[in-house]
């Protein structure tokens, strides 16, 4: 099966993708960095509209790209821009090869993947096979290496990093999961899950929030949580300016106040909106879905028993799910995260939402982009009916036993 899952991604080596533009924006941002520019304080429609041509091939890849695309600052973390210059290097004058060596530099971190989520299944006592629900996943074949986005280099360091803090090498594993943070920034959200599997005892209401604590293990976890910070700081450094916290800033919050793609609770919400005040407040409701998903992280950190990792790892499944369900802009890449979080738990739903998010491709079969809400609406209903059953089932299964 290893051979199997590795030929299915060597058929689109040399394919360009046709369900993405973004490879157009990571080929710009590498031949910038190439060129000695810092890609995070410029637009490339700064330089088409002042007839300038950077790099090679400028106005090609700014067509490619696309005017939305374009006229915005980049939002990939430094180890994402890193593998964009790896392709500048390589193949700085042919588009088709900066493809080749996205694809191969994709490959090779799911051979990673791979590689180090076997030894974690075992270490867990999980069948091994598990792996494969992510290895042979069409989905996560035809997205990841046919669509060229990077989600499993970001998976790679991360699942690398939790090998690692099952291992006890609670430092190691800080380096790896800043590794992740620093490739996209979705880690960010599972580190507050961390505490309790440090220092925390099991949470009891009658007992002082702050007495929970096991003072022995405090220094852990604040030298996991300092790597953590001063890796990722270290690897945005290089690009640093006051100008590029503006950029980075004003390019992260377009996820919340501006951007609209196959959400759930979300388009409930903007309806309501729409009934009451006439227009989208999607600038109120992004912040509202925001602080619900920080809401619940707080509370599974807290009240979920987070002590074995099988139940750390349950929670960060669920912590990406919530947060992902109340998005305004959920696209089918980011469903790579949670299927590979599943195998490592009970829960089999990831595999169901990896197969029904394929109906958010009506939206690109349109001339001009448009969702079909219906469609949308028939996606959610299939997988939260998926989901209920499986809870409902574990939880009557809890009962019994």
């Amino acid at each position: 099966m290893v051979r199997v899952s590795i030929i299915f991604r060597l058929i689109f080596l040399f394919a360009t993708p046709n369900l993405s533009e973004d490879f157009y924006r990571f080929i710009w941002d590498g031949r910038m960095l190439f060129e000695g520019f810092n890609p995070y304080l410029s637009t490339p429609e700064t330089f088409i509209k002042q007839r300038l041509n950077p790099i090679n091939e400028a106005n090609t890849l700014y067509e490619g790209m696309g005017i939305l695309n374009g006229s915005h600052f980049t939002n990939y973390p430094p180890i994402h821009q890193f593998c964009f210059l790896i392709a500048a290097l390589l193949s700085g004058k042919s588009i088709l090869g900066s493809i080749v060596v996205f694809r191969i530099i994709i490959i090779l971190t799911d051979i990673g993947i791979l590689y180090f989520g076997k030894k974690l299944l075992e270490r867990l006592e999980l069948p091994v096979k598990n792996i494969f629900l992510y290895m042979l996943n069409p989905f996560i074949i035809i997205e990841m290496t046919g669509n060229l986005h990077f989600e499993p280099v970001m998976l790679f360091f991360l699942i690398i990093g939790l090998y690692k803090l099952h291992q006890q090498k609670s430092n190691l594993a800080a380096i790896f999961i800043g590794c992740a943070i620093s490739v996209k920034l979705i880690p960010l959200l599972f580190l507050p899950l961390f505490c309790q599997w440090f220092i925390w005892k099991n949470p009891s209401k009658k007992i002082p929030f702050f007495q929970q604590i096991k003072r022995e293990n405090l220094w852990k976890l604040i030298s996991f949580y300092s790597i953590i910070f001063v890796v990722t700081i270290l690897l945005f450094f290089p690009f640093f300016s006051i100008e590029f916290i503006e950029n980075y800033t004003k390019s992260v919050g377009l996820w919340f106040n501006t951007f609209e793609f196959n959400a759930s609770f979300y388009y409930l919400f903007r309806e309501i909106g729409y009934l009451f005040r006439g227009y989208n407040e999607i600038a109120i409701i992004g912040k509202i879905t925001t602080i619900c998903s920080i809401i619940f992280l707080v509370i599974i950190t807290i009240y979920r028993d987070n002590k074995t990792f099988k139940n750390l790892i349950t929670s960060m499944l669920f912590g990406i799910s919530f947060y992902y369900i109340f998005s305004s802009t959920v696209h089918s890449w980011y469903m790579a995260t949670p299927l590979l979080l599943g195998i490592f738990t009970k829960y089999k739903f990831p595999i169901i939402w990896t197969f029904v998010v394929i109906l958010s491709y009506q939206a690109y079969s349109n001339l001009f982009w448009k969702e079909n809400l219906w469609i949308i609406a028939f996606e959610y209903i299939l997988l939260f009916s998926y989901v209920i059953c499986e809870i409902e089932k574990h939880f009557t299964k809890k009962m019994i036993d």
